[in-house]
């Protein structure tokens, strides 16, 4: 059950169920963000939400789920449920995403992307320090050829 917290967050939201539709959902929300479509490879997605008035968000699965974001070497880990406060190239006070360092799980509490030119993905973690990656490194395969392709034009 939900808090009553939680359920303030929620109030007014435009929320969808189902894997077809909140995967939709959820890559329309990052292609309106600016940011590419897998750099949230969320598994077996149940409910999607978002409050459009305060620009939090939530995206719950079935499961957690691991991903290797090979290009980079980084496993991170999503709980059952991922959450967000969203605004052009931010998600911010994010819960549920943690990326594995060394040896110690560190929680993910925002990315963006402070400067579209350099096309670069920052994550911050909740002591401020922050690690960058080329946004190419989230793309799908379909992206990355897009972006070649304008590339080299």
């Amino acid at each position: 059950m939900a808090s009553s917290t939680g359920e303030d967050q929620r109030s007014g939201a435009e929320i969808v169920y189902g894997a077809d539709e909140c995967y939709r959902k959820s890559i329309e929300l990052l292609e309106e963000l600016g940011f590419p479509k897998g750099v949230l490879p969320l598994k077996n997605l149940e409910e999607c939400g978002r409050v459009r008035e305060t620009g939090f968000v939530w995206m719950k699965q079935k499961t957690p789920y691991e991903h290797l974001f090979e290009t980079t070497s980084t496993r991170v880990s999503y709980a059952t449920e991922v959450t967000a406060y969203v605004e052009k190239s931010r998600m911010k006070k994010m819960s549920g995403v943690k990326s594995k360092q060394m040896f110690l799980w560190v929680p993910i509490t925002e990315m963006c992307i402070e400067d579209p030119a350099k096309k670069k993905i920052l994550f911050k973690t909740p002591m401020g320090i922050g690690r960058s990656f080329p946004i190419t490194a989230f793309m799908t395969e379909e992206e990355k050829k897009e972006y070649l392709e304008k590339v080299n034009e």
